[in-house]
């Protein structure tokens, strides 16, 4: 798997297929392949035609661990993806993130909007400025000695699926406490850049994503019919709906 350095943390990347580049940022606790490639999110895009790149995110797959909390800032994390496409010499793409990936999508539209054709935020919705999702219940629960010793239902969810992808547990704890800073109203209401917003009809872990559309001047909501968090990413209507707003870009 190829990796570069961005300062001294290693970033291990995916690079496949040709056409206009594609950079899809993966959610907290997942990583390129759980997010993207197992739900054929890669191949799918590969034959639209589309150069497909994923990151794994620092702290997560196949990618350098930290335990500093402060190495996870959402700015900095988003700036690993700046530094990915400078790697690769690309000056502009679509980015989609997913979750903790759309955040920090949102960071870049918002900062660097010179270098996003279009962003898709999915697995966000109001989330991105109120808050909610995983707190320090879940860090406490990845932290914890065994599954059996979580008793709160959303700590036991991320720590299940933390165990199952074989995560650095202490990592994604410190990932989770750095990476909290939320955006502000004002803030998404400043980001220009073409914006499709996809969460699940279910998904209690986003918030609202017509309340955020509202908010984005000019953004497309996608409602993802009877799927939570963690069942939305590779259904068929989100698939659809990417590919629908890829193709109006021009």
């Amino acid at each position: 798997m190829p990796s570069f350095h961005h300062g001294d943390v290693e970033i291990a990347f995916l690079d496949e297929g040709e056409g206009d580049p594609i950079l899809l940022v993966h959610g907290f606790a997942s990583s390129k392949n759980v997010n993207w490639v197992y739900p054929t999110w890669v191949s799918d895009l590969k034959k639209d035609g589309r150069r497909v790149i994923a990151l794994d995110n620092r702290g997560h797959g196949e990618s350098a661990k930290l335990y500093d909390s402060a190495q996870y800032e959402i700015a900095i994390m988003a700036s690993d993806v700046i530094a990915l496409m400078d790697h690769l010499n690309i000056d502009r793409a679509d980015v989609m993130g997913y979750s903790l990936g759309s955040r920090m999508t949102a960071v870049l539209a918002l900062e660097q909007p010179q270098r996003l054709r279009s962003i898709i935020l999915g697995g966000i919705g109001i989330g991105l400025i109120a808050g909610g999702g995983p707190g320090e219940n879940v860090a406490a629960a990845l932290e914890a000695p065994s599954l059996d010793d979580v008793t709160d239902p959303v700590g036991r969810t991320f720590r299940a699926f933390a165990d199952q992808t074989r995560s650095d547990r202490r990592a994604l704890a410190a990932c989770l406490r750095g990476s909290r800073r939320l955006m502000t109203r004002e803030e998404a209401a400043r980001i220009t850049v073409p914006t499709l917003i996809a969460v699940g009809s279910k998904d209690e872990i986003a918030g609202s994503a017509s309340a955020l559309g509202e908010i984005i001047p000019g953004s497309t909501v996608l409602d993802i019919p009877n799927r939570d968090h963690m069942r939305a990413v590779g259904d068929k209507v989100y698939k659809a709906g990417v590919a629908g707003f890829l193709s109006q870009l021009g």
